[in-house]
C-alpha cells in the first residue's frame, strides 16, 4: 500500500508543476483523497456492504467534490487534478496513468442495467469539462479536450475535440508518456474543420469582392448608357427644331 502511495505522490509531482512538498500533496490534493476513499468504498462494495460503500463514496464526494460510485474500476496511478465537479459512473473503468481534470463526466445514456459507462485505456488525458458518455472506448494514449462531448469510441493515441467530439489528430507512433498535454490539448494544434471552415469564409470574402466589383463596373455601364441616351435625346431634338 505505501509503495502504491508513493507511486501516487510521484504521479502529481510528475503532472502537476504546482506540487512542492509531499506533504502538501498527501494534504492538500483532493484527486488523491478521493481515490483513497474510493479504494475504500470500492472495497466495501466488494464485499456486498452497498449501503455502506455508498455512505464512503458520499463522505468522499462531500470532501472532495469528486463523485465516484463505489462499483467504478479505477487503476494505478490515476490522478485527477483540481477535481471539483467530477462525475465517474458506476460501470465506468479508468485505465493506468490517466489523467483527469475538473468537471469531468464519465456518464450512462441509459437507464437499463449493466454496462453503460465509458472505459478509457491507459495513459488518457480528459481536459476540464469534457463529457465521455455511454458504453464506449476511449484508446490508449487518447486526449479528450476541454468541454468535449464524446459518444463514440476514441482509437489508441488520437486526439478528440468539439461538440459532437471529432478527431483532429490521428495515432502517432510516438510513445503516450512523452506526448501528455495539460487539458487534452496540444499548442499550435490545427483543427481540419476549423482550417476547412476558415477556407469556406475565405471564398465567401472573395465572392463578395467580386460581385461588389460586378455590381459597381454594371451601375458605370447604366449611368454611361444613361448619358448616350440622353445625348442622343438631345442630338434628336436639335434636328427637330431645326
Amino acid at each position: 500500500m505505501f509503495k502504491q502511495l508513493r507511486e501516487e505522490i510521484a504521479t502529481v509531482f510528475e503532472r502537476d508543476p504546482a506540487a512542492r512538498t509531499s506533504l502538501e500533496v498527501l494534504t492538500c490534493y483532493p484527486g488523491l483523497h478521493a481515490i483513497y476513499l474510493h479504494k475504500l468504498s470500492r472495497r466495501l462494495w466488494s464485499w456486498g456492504l452497498h449501503w455502506l460503500g455508498r455512505v464512503v463514496s458520499h463522505l468522499g464526494r462531500w470532501l472532495t467534490g469528486i463523485e465516484i460510485h463505489p462499483g467504478a474500476t479505477i487503476g494505478k496511478r490515476v490522478f485527477i487534478d483540481h477535481g471539483m465537479g467530477v462525475v465517474i459512473g458506476e460501470t465506468a473503468e479508468i485505465g493506468d496513468d490517466t489523467t483527469l481534470y475538473h468537471g469531468v463526466t464519465l456518464g450512462g445514456t441509459t437507464w437499463n442495467k449493466g454496462k453503460r459507462h465509458p472505459t478509457l485505456g491507459k495513459s488518457v488525458v480528459i481536459g476540464a469539462g469534457a463529457k465521455i458518455l455511454g458504453p464506449i472506448r476511449v484508446g490508449d494514449g487518447a486526449k479528450v479536450g476541454s468541454n468535449a462531448v464524446v459518444v463514440k469510441d476514441v482509437p489508441d493515441e488520437a486526439t478528440v475535440v468539439g461538440v459532437p467530439g471529432r478527431i483532429v489528430e490521428a495515432s502517432t507512433s510516438q510513445p503516450a508518456a512523452r506526448r501528455f498535454a495539460a487539458y487534452g490539448v496540444v499548442q499550435n494544434q490545427d483543427d481540419p474543420y476549423a482550417k476547412a471552415i476558415q477556407e469556406m469564409v475565405g471564398h465567401t470574402h472573395e465572392l463578395e469582392d467580386a460581385v461588389a466589383a460586378l455590381t459597381r463596373k454594371l451601375a458605370m455601364l447604366e449611368q454611361e448608357l444613361a448619358a448616350h441616351e440622353a445625348q442622343a435625346s438631345s442630338t434628336d431634338n436639335l434636328r427637330a427644331v431645326k
